[in-house]
């Protein structure tokens, strides 16, 4: 089994493997994350640093690897 094959990929499994709890959120080509559950400090803080600084595009690219919270 090989890892993830993209910068973002890596990015979002990092940031779930920190306990990351954002899901993405995909309509219509509009993707955003949404968070309800409090997450743990330094996943907060890798999303901070890592995903938000990122262009809007490169962002994107990542909340899409985010598990999706439309149904199936």
């Amino acid at each position: 089994m090989t890892g993830p094959s993209t910068e973002a990929a890596r990015l979002a499994e990092e940031y779930l493997r920190l306990g990351g709890k954002r899901k993405a959120k995909l309509d219509d080509n509009i993707v955003d994350t949404r968070l309800w559950d409090d997450e743990p400090d330094e996943a907060a803080a890798f999303w901070r640093a890592q995903i938000d600084s990122l262009p809007e595009s490169k962002r994107r690219e990542v909340e899409t690897n985010l598990p999706n919270m439309n149904p199936g």
